[in-house]
């Protein structure tokens, strides 16, 4: 199934991201990866929502293809088709697709049991972070130190909402 997933994203990507600028959304793309890496780092051992493996892919494997494909392909389909010219309710309704895009796919994950919640996570979570997500993404995009400096405000505020320990030495970590 993630296979699947970052196999259509790849060629969604390929057929209507901008390949021809994109250095442009790079960065983006890397924030995204980031922002991913750090979930996993500080939750490993508190994880809210996992990706549960197809058998042979396994849980790193699995993990580093969303990181490193499935995110950053849709992160460059997300800003290459941004509607910077129309009215805040283009903007909000665009959103709105992307947001209602990735809820459709963690809805398939979650009915075909390849996603597990946790400690009080759900998929009404994952819907309203995806609403404060991709307007991230596009503020990382136009003021990147805004995006850091909110991301870590936003990390924080999960981290204590969700009750994360910190206090895990770090060979605990998987």
């Amino acid at each position: 199934m993630h296979l699947t997933i970052a196999l259509f994203v790849i060629a969604v990507a390929w057929k209507w991201g901008d390949w021809k600028q994109w250095q442009r959304y790079h960065t983006a793309m890397l924030y995204m990866a980031v922002c991913n890496l750090a979930y996993s780092l500080l939750c490993s051992g508190h994880y809210l929502w996992k990706m549960v493996p197809d058998g042979w892919l396994g849980d790193k494997l699995t993990e580093l293809v969303y990181t490193f494909v499935t995110f950053p392909g849709t992160v460059l389909l997300f800003l290459t088709h941004y509607p910077d010219m129309r009215p805040w309710h283009g903007k909000v309704l665009y959103v709105g697709k992307w947001v209602m895009t990735y809820a459709a796919f963690e809805l398939i994950l979650l009915f075909t049991d390849h996603i597990d919640y946790r400690y009080g996570w759900s998929l009404g979570w994952s819907i309203l972070f995806d609403c404060i997500m991709f307007p991230m993404l596009r503020l990382f995009y136009v003021r990147p130190l805004a995006a850091y400096a909110i991301s870590a405000g936003i990390c924080a505020l999960l981290l204590r909402l969700f009750d994360i320990p910190m206090h895990l030495p770090l060979a605990l970590w998987e």
